[in-house]
């Protein structure tokens, strides 16, 4: 299944909206290989397993900006649009069905906890700089000193200037 759908191509397919890393319904029926149609039925059929924190429904305005995103020129087009957050695509496992559906989720979950990784990771580093720059604050002064002694020091001395030509005494 790693062949048929590369983690890479996952993660490309996960959107920030709302400040919530989501996939849409589209690129979910592509990878589950079902018609958007078809998924988006199934869901409605079984409404009660989406609460609002798994399932969001785009704005026409929403829709519109990411279109400009989205390579495909139909989005901006539909009448509406889902987006799923994690929960909601681990839900759509018991909503669909197929082998196809449970292989892809795995990939999906695989994706979604590497990104979870990779933020919690510049997370950790922006406090770091943070805290280093806290600490320097206090001795910036004195660094801005040392910075200019050194450039006094690289700066070479002026000679005197000589004269040229013939001189007469």
């Amino acid at each position: 299944m790693k062949d048929l759908i590369p983690q890479e191509v996952t993660e490309k397919k996960i959107y920030l909206i709302r400040g919530q890393k989501v996939m849409l319904d589209r690129d979910l029926a592509e990878l589950y290989g079902v018609e958007t149609r078809v998924l988006n039925q199934a869901v409605r059929r079984n409404i009660e397993r989406f609460p609002d924190d798994f399932i969001v429904s785009l704005t026409r305005e929403e829709i519109m900006n990411l279109s400009q995103i989205v390579i495909s020129s139909k989005i901006k087009h539909a009448p509406n649009v889902f987006a799923f957050t994690e929960q909601g695509v681990a839900m759509l496992s018991s909503v669909i069905k197929s082998q196809r559906a449970i292989q892809v989720n795995i990939v999906i979950m695989r994706a979604f906890v590497k990104l979870r990784e990779i933020l919690s990771t510049h997370k950790e580093l922006v406090y770091k700089l943070n805290e280093l720059e806290r600490k320097t604050e206090k001795h910036d002064t004195q660094i801005q000193a040392i910075f200019e002694a050194i450039r006094q020091l690289m700066t070479p001395p002026e000679k005197p200037k000589q004269r040229i030509g013939f001189y007469k005494d």
